[in-house]
């Protein structure tokens, strides 16, 4: 099969060796080959992406992408105190339940 090389050479250029490796971390029939761009972090860019474009089958594969959500506490003793998100998270480890109660007390918006 022929391949276009104005379009590999394009698509070699947009490679991004993370963001490839943890898109095909999520399927059971990739992840091997993730995880070996992985270990063999240090290897060229070309070299990656022809190891993935010849070694990978063709197949639809979709998935959402993990986001780690914030609690209800987070997103109040962050406002409350004007944090950043490291801030917050030390902020939390040293509040009482009572007082992160009274913080979202006092950021309550009400209204008719």
């Amino acid at each position: 099969m022929m391949r276009d090389s104005e379009n590999d050479d394009l698509a070699e250029k947009d490679y991004n060796p993370f963001m490839v490796n943890r898109g095909l971390s999520y399927f059971y029939d990739t992840i091997v080959h993730a995880n070996e761009m992985n270990r063999l972090h240090e290897l060229d860019n070309k070299l990656q992406y022809e190891f993935l474009l010849h070694g990978i089958r063709k197949r639809k594969r979709f998935s959402k992408w993990f986001k780690p959500t914030e609690s209800d506490d987070f997103a109040s003793v962050k406002e409350y105190y004007g944090y950043n998100n490291h801030k917050t998270l030390q902020a939390l480890s040293i509040l009482s339940e009572f007082e992160i109660k009274t913080i979202k007390s006092k950021l309550e918006k009400g209204g008719t």
